[in-house]
Order: C-alpha cells, then sequence, then structure tokens
C-alpha cells in the first residue's frame, strides 16, 4: 500500500459496510466553488471549451503512450453512434480508468466525478473548463462533509446535467461501485449510474430521440500501478434500458429541468442487470494471488499446447478461460467471490507467489512451461542501443523531466489515497508537469546553448555560433521552438529504455536464481503439469 493511507474509522453505511475512508482533498468540502461549477453546453460538438478540452486530450494522449507499454482497445464496435451511452466499469485506477475509456470512445464526453475534482489546485483549471460535473458520495455525507440538503441539491443538478448531456447524444462514464479500490472483484454497486441514465433515457423519450444505453467496459491493467505496464480497454455489448418501464411524470419532469428520483424498483432492477454483464471482464476473484494463479495456469497451457501469450489482451483472455472453468460457484449477491480450492488453482497460487517473490510471473517460463527461462542475447544488444541513446539525451531528460519523476514518485507513494491513485499521481505530475514547466525549461535550454554555442559547435561539428550570430532573435526563437520536440523525445526514449531495463532486470533474476529455487519451482510446476494432465483425462 501507498504510505499515509488513512486507516478505516470504523464509519459504516446504512447496511453495516464501511464507507470509503475520505482523503484530506475529499474531505475539503467547497461548496460555494461547487455550486459556481460551470455547466457545459449540448448545442457544440463539446461539452465543455472546444480548445481546452482538444488540447487536454492532445496532452492525455501524449502522457499516456508514455505512461504505458502497450495500449489496446477492442469492441468499440459495440458502441452504438446513433444516441448516448453511459460507459460502466469496475473502478481500480483513479483517474486513469476514465482517461482509457474516454481515449478510445468515439464520441465527446459529458464528465462527472468526485466533489473535489473541481476544487483542487491546477486540476480544477481544466476540470473546470472541460465543464466537470461535481458529486458529492454518501462517504462525505455521512461523514459530515455537507448537509443532506446540500448534497441533494448538488447531486440532483450534476445528474441531470448528465443525464442531459447523454441524453443529446455525448458519452459518459459513471462508476458503479462509487469509489475506486485495491481488491480483485467488484464491491457492492451505487446508484448513481443508473439513476442518471434513466433521466437520460427519459429526457430522451420525452424529446422523440433513442433511447441511450449502459456500456460495459472492462478495464485490464497489468500491474495497475507501475509505470510502463500494459493496458486494455474492452467494450463489449451495450446494456439496453427497459424503455417502456419510464414512468411518466420522470419524463414530465426532467423535461422541465427539474430532478426526480425514478422508481426505486427500477434502479434497483437495473443495477442487478448490470452487474452480470460486467462480472465476467473484470478479475472477478477471490484475492490477487487468485487472479495471479489463472495467469499462471493460462501461461502454463499455453505452452502445453505450442503456443504462445504474445500480447496482454491475448492473456487475460485465456485467464479468463481459466477462472470460468474453476470457478463454479458463485458469489452471494454482490459479496467477494468464493476462494477456488481447486488443486490446480492452488498449485498455481504456490507458483504465482514464488515467481512474484523475484518479480517475476508466468512470461518467465521457458518453452516447455517447466522452468524458468534463459536470457536473451538480442535483448542485451537493444537494452545497449538504448542505454546509448538515453545517455546521449541524459542531459535534456534532467532538464525536461526529472522534476516531473520526482514529483510523481513522491506523490504517488505518499497519497492517502491508496495504491489505487498511485497512477494518477504519477499521470498528473507528468502531464501538468510538461504544460507548467516545459515553456520555462525551454528558456533555459536554449539560454544554455547561447551561452554554450561555441563548446557545442567543438563537440557536435555543427555551426551553432554562425547560426545564433545570423539569425540572431529569429535563431534563438527556432532553437526555443525545438526543445518542445526534444523534451518529448527524451520522455519516449526514457520509456523504451525503461522497458529494455525492467526485461534486462528479470532476465538477470532469471539467470541468478538459486539452484534451490529452481529446483523448486520446477518441482512445482511439473506438479501442476501433471494435475491440468490428469484434469484433462477426467
Amino acid at each position: 500500500m501507498a504510505k499515509g493511507v488513512a486507516p478505516f474509522d470504523g464509519a459504516v453505511d446504512h447496511r453495516g459496510e464501511a464507507l470509503p475512508v475520505l482523503s484530506k482533498s475529499s474531505a475539503n468540502m467547497q461548496m460555494e466553488k461547487l455550486l459556481n461549477t460551470p455547466m457545459p453546453s449540448f448545442d457544440k460538438k463539446t461539452p465543455g471549451s472546444p480548445f481546452w478540452t482538444k488540447l487536454a486530450f492532445f496532452f492525455c494522449r501524449r502522457t499516456a503512450a508514455n505512461q504505458f507499454r502497450t495500449i489496446e482497445y477492442s469492441g468499440m464496435e459495440h458502441i452504438p453512434r446513433d444516441r448516448g451511452s453511459l460507459c460502466a466499469s469496475w473502478h481500480t485506477n483513479g483517474l486513469i480508468d476514465p482517461l482509457g475509456i474516454m481515449l478510445a470512445h468515439p464520441k465527446e464526453f459529458v464528465m462527472g466525478g468526485r466533489h473535489d475534482l473541481v476544487t483542487r489546485p491546477i486540476l480544477s483549471f481544466w476540470t473546470r473548463r472541460l465543464a466537470v460535473q461535481p458529486v458529492v458520495r454518501k462517504a462525505e455525507l455521512l461523514r459530515g462533509g455537507c448537509s443532506e440538503e446540500e448534497a441533494t441539491n448538488l447531486n440532483g443538478r450534476s445528474l441531470l446535467t448528465l443525464a442531459t448531456g447523454i441524453s443529446s447524444g455525448f458519452g459518459c462514464v459513471l462508476f458503479p461501485e462509487g469509489t475506486s479500490h485495491d481488491l480483485a472483484h467488484m464491491i457492492r454497486f451505487r446508484t448513481g449510474p443508473m439513476r442518471t441514465v434513466l433521466a437520460a433515457a427519459a429526457i430522451a423519450k420525452g424529446a422523440g430521440k433513442k433511447c441511450p444505453v449502459l456500456q460495459p467496459v472492462g478495464l485490464h491493467f497489468r500491474v495497475r500501478h507501475h509505470y510502463r505496464t500494459d493496458m486494455w480497454v474492452e467494450f463489449v455489448k451495450p446494456f439496453h434500458l427497459p424503455e417502456d418501464e419510464i414512468p411518466k411524470d420522470l419524463i414530465a419532469a426532467v423535461q422541465k429541468r427539474e430532478w426526480v428520483e425514478p422508481p426505486g424498483d427500477l434502479v434497483r432492477s437495473l443495477r442487478d442487470g448490470l452487474r452480470p454483464h460486467l462480472l465476467p471482464i473484470t478479475p472477478n476473484a477471490s484475492s490477487w494471488d487468485e487472479h495471479g494463479a489463472y495467469h499462471v495456469i493460462a501461461q502454463v497451457e499455453a505452452r502445453m499446447n505450442k503456443k504462445r501469450l504474445n500480447t496482454w489482451r491475448s492473456e487475460v483472455l485465456a485467464a479468463r478461460s481459466v477462472r470460468d472453468r474453476y470457478q463454479t460457484e458463485q458469489a452471494v449477491e454482490d459479496s467477494k467471490p468464493p476462494e477456488v480450492n481447486d488443486p490446480v488453482v492452488v498449485q498455481a497460487k504456490t507458483i504465482h507467489r514464488q515467481l512474484s517473490e523475484r518479480g517475476l510471473d508466468g512470461r518467465d517460463l521457458d518453452s516447455s512451461g517447466r522452468k524458468l527461462r534463459m536470457g536473451n542475447p538480442v535483448q542485451f544488444v537493444g537494452f545497449c542501443v538504448k542505454t546509448a541513446l538515453m545517455a546521449a539525451l541524459l542531459p535534456v531528460f534532467i532538464l525536461s523531466l526529472s522534476p516531473q519523476l520526482i514529483l510523481g514518485r513522491f506523490l504517488g507513494d505518499r497519497t492517502d489515497e491508496g495504491v489505487d491513485a498511485r497512477t494518477t499521481y504519477q499521470f498528473l505530475a507528468a502531464m501538468f508537469g510538461s504544460v507548467l514547466l516545459w515553456p520555462f525549461f525551454a528558456l533555459i535550454g536554449a539560454g544554455l546553448i547561447y551561452w554554450n554555442a561555441t563548446n557545442l559547435s567543438t563537440i557536435f561539428s555543427v555551426d551553432f555560433e554562425g547560426f545564433i550570430e545570423t539569425g540572431s532573435v529569429l535563431a534563438m526563437l527556432s532553437i526555443y521552438v525545438l526543445m518542445f520536440p526534444l523534451f518529448w523525445c527524451s520522455g519516449r526514449m526514457f520509456g523504451l529504455w525503461w522497458d529494455s531495463y525492467v526485461d534486462m532486470r528479470k532476465g538477470f533474476k532469471r539467470i541468478t536464481a538459486s539452484k534451490q529455487y529452481r529446483q523448486n519451482l520446477e518441482f512445482q510446476l511439473q506438479a501442476l503439469i501433471n494435475e491440468l494432465h490428469s484434469t484433462l483425462e477426467r
């Protein structure tokens, strides 16, 4: 867990379940600012400011390309283009979860989120220009962060605004669990997304438009809080709403821009109907060790069948197939899935723990699946080449990106919001650090080139002195502008070098594993393969 995580304080909801522990930021309710949040406009292509929206997503795409080693999107053909959609997913990685969905979705989004998104320093500058609507969770209300009347008024306004945007054909993403968490399974669903999409359906029906849909989305991260991890965003078939059950009084109320709560029975029915659509596209395991065991089995079976799981998506699908095979008991209502005690899964758990203790996983097994594979000389050559290139760009990297790197690591490791928020802080530090600091760093870089033009001309055999003297102000302006793509290239090079470094580090751990460790692992793998063979024979 990240340092500084607030301990559970004993607060529970009306069902006796633990409320999310408030971070310092979420506990700081600023009602005046929240009520003055800019409203979105639905008569143009973007609900928020078109300029700031396009600029924000440009920066987000550039940062995501460096944050993740691989990014894959699938199933966009399932998203209806002729109506709005409310994307729903499990919530395990802070702001990275909605970001992953929005970067893949073909439509612009009307956005809602936890209230402090629109009051935090720096972040609020962007969220207010993107017209993000604040929502007060039950946790803030029950802990006295605001009065029930204030929460009702704010949430009613925000949910009605989001519903209007969805009915107008925009996308939206809300998380039924209501909070980001670090469990290997979904927690109990809240009703906010269901109430919002039902209001959107009522608005659309009253205006003669096509009814929006609930769009289930699977979010898959190899190790969600690691830099340069793998991400797969999976859109599946939409969940259509019961249009005929939407009451007329709800349709009449929302047409007058009044928030009226949809019928409780209809909300609960929709909530319970959505959960089975999301369960299959989440880990849905009793623990992360059990989840890791499914991936180990998938990797071993692939080798037994002379196949390779070359992508994160293929590994997730293979592990999902393994889980569905061995997970014979389903969770009661919305509780934790029962622990699987099949001998194959128990054996795979042991192997997963053995590999994890050395920072390895199923990809580190050889083609037989019976032992660790050795190092790859080609990878070593690639690492040397990337190290040389990174060394050449190191002065630029230190100038442009080291402050963000240090800040992201510092904030991510010390957040009081849990390990699921770690990547969020790293992402925001990288993106906002670049936006705010690069213009100043580019001045420093251009100044360093100006003052060291003679030495640079000698080192690189390029006449920097002559270029600066000839072009004067125009030359310095050109150098200043060129600093930005150079900064970006140094960041991309660092990401590629880091990938190679991680591969080499894992290779070193495989090669230096003790004889006893190897023998024990090989014994466990052979036992797993024997169990798999006996299962196939039954």
